[in-house]
C-alpha cells in the first residue's frame, strides 16, 4: 500500500506496539500489518483510523476476536472477562 510519511509513521506505530507489548519480532509484526492492510485504501495523514491509538490496531492483528467477539485493549478493567487464551 501507499502511505504518506505520517501514515507510515502511523503504521510504524503499530509495529512498535506489537513487539513491545506481545514480543514478537519486527518482522513478524510488519507481516502481519501487510497482510491485512493489503489492497486498503488508505488516507493522507490523518486516516481515519488515527482517532484510535496504535495499540488499539496492534492488539486486533495479534489476538482473535473472543466469543463475544470481543478483542483485548491492553487496559485491565476494559478487558476483564475476556478470553485472550
Amino acid at each position: 500500500m501507499r502511505l504518506d510519511e505520517g501514515m507510515l509513521a502511523y503504521f510504524r506505530g503499530i509495529v512498535s506496539e506489537m513487539v513491545a507489548r506481545f514480543g514478537i519480532s519486527p518482522a513478524e509484526a510488519v507481516a502481519r500489518v501487510n497482510e491485512r492492510y493489503q489492497g486498503a485504501d488508505i488516507s493522507p495523514w490523518p486516516d481515519l483510523m488515527c482517532h484510535e491509538l496504535p495499540e488499539y490496531w496492534a492488539y486486533g492483528l495479534y489476538y482473535f476476536p473472543d466469543g463475544d467477539g470481543r478483542l483485548p485493549t491492553g487496559s485491565e478493567d476494559d478487558d476483564e472477562g475476556i478470553d485472550v487464551a
